[in-house]
């Protein structure tokens, strides 16, 4: 088992196994080495120039252009997944009596931006993704989601991308979903969504937090209107940056979000500042906020440059191979849980998460384990009543039999 990113790139001491990416990614070292020899900078302003504060912007809209199949001037740089949805949310042109539509049980940064509209007659609405789904108060009551090849009593075979399509109303501007569910790891069939959206005059968004950076994927071209995402978890770079895409007939049709960036020839100092007969910029700095940190961008550039290199597909691959051989190698009181995961696997269900559900023990008993693992420097989370396992592209053969020893024990 060749993994795509070498370990070596990180600093993983002690026998630290991170399987924890879906909460906090590794920064690689060369995306910190450069993240400090920028800050060295800062102790001598003089000795900077405008390409430091503008270069850095730039490398980043490359990187992910290449990295995400989409055009430089598509991207928009945020502080996080839920700038880039507000950002969507507030300047979309909205009506009153308008909804958005969401699976039941996102994730909170892709439901307070749309419940924010309430004011101006914009309702959300949640989908339930398959028979015996809760959330909420009653997220712990949940039924796991099964694919056809599960064992009884785990859930029902589920179809997602039906019970969301068969849900656009005649009020549906928007429909808005995770790439890949934070709790249970559902991967969405986003290429189904987007056509399905296309036929009925709906809006395509997507938070893709917990895909970037460990699942392939083409914006250009892809029927979604916007794809927002963090970088601090599959993108491996710290947290404090976002990214999010637009399409340029979809963008065409939002506000920008009043910038002074955001305006023809903003960073031209030889034109006077205060000369506001300029028109709003039609790219993705139409919406940013104001100048980007450096120091946040320099190390992201590294890091999505890591990745493209790697190869998303690589990396997809090794994922998915790595998820088998652990699944495989599971006894004990997780192999049946262990059997529905596959059964999703091997549907194309899955993205870098396995969520293993109490199946009925109580939300404790995988709060206990995850405890029980960090003793054993093996690093993972709990949420609403699922322990989850997120795989990358460095995890190997050793990181597999750690952990099939430990959810058997």
């Amino acid at each position: 088992m060749t993994a795509p990113l070498s370990k070596q790139a990180f600093d993983f001491r002690g026998e630290a196994l991170w399987a924890l990416h879906c909460a906090e990614g590794p920064v690689p070292r060369a995306s910190v080495d450069a993240a400090r020899a920028f800050l060295e900078k800062e102790l001598r302003p003089w000795e900077l120039g405008a390409e430091d504060w503008t270069k850095p912007a730039d490398d980043v809209r490359r990187e992910a252009g290449l990295l995400f199949g989409a055009e430089v001037p598509d991207f928009t740089l945020t502080s996080s997944t839920s700038g880039g949805l507000t950002c969507v949310a507030q300047s979309y042109p909205w009506k009153s009596g308008d909804e958005v539509l969401a699976p039941l049980g996102e994730f909170p940064s892709n439901v307070w931006p749309w419940k924010a509209l309430a004011p101006r007659g914009v309702s959300f609405r949640e989908v339930p993704l398959w028979d015996g789904h809760l959330a909420g108060a009653r997220a712990l009551d949940s039924k796991p989601p099964s694919s056809g090849d599960g064992p009884s009593g785990q859930g029902t075979t589920i179809d997602p991308e039906a019970r969301l399509l068969a849900a656009i109303g005649p009020k549906t501007r928007i429909l808005t979903v995770s790439w890949v569910r934070f709790q249970d790891g559902l991967r969405l069939d986003l290429a189904r969504l987007a056509r399905g959206c296309a036929e009925r005059g709906v809006d395509f968004v997507v938070d893709g937090i917990q895909g970037a950076g460990a699942l392939p994927i083409r914006l250009r071209g892809s029927g979604i209107a916007a794809f927002a995402t963090a970088v601090h978890k599959g993108l491996l770079s710290p947290q404090g940056a976002g990214l999010l895409w637009t399409e340029p007939g979809f963008r065409s049709r939002l506000a920008p979000m009043g910038s002074w960036l955001s305006v023809e020839g903003g960073l031209d100092f030889g034109r006077p500042s205060t000369d506001y007969e300029r028109p709003w910029l039609s790219d993705g700095r139409k919406f940013e906020q104001g100048g980007s940190g450096g120091l946040l961008l320099v190390p992201l550039a590294v890091s999505l440059r890591l990745l493209r290199e790697a190869g998303s597909e690589a990396i997809a691959r090794h994922v998915d191979a790595t998820q088998a051989r652990l699944l495989s190698k599971i006894t004990g009181g997780f192999q049946r849980d262990a059997q529905r995961l596959d059964g999703l696997r091997r549907e194309g269900r899955l993205g870098p998460i396995l969520g293993f559900h109490h199946g009925g023990a109580g939300a404790q008993l995988v709060a206990d384990r995850a405890k029980e693992g960090g003793r054993r420097k093996i690093f993972v989370s709990v949420r609403e009543g699922y322990l989850r396992v997120a795989l990358h592209g460095w995890h190997d053969e050793g990181d597999v039999e750690r952990l099939a020893a430990w959810l058997s024990a």
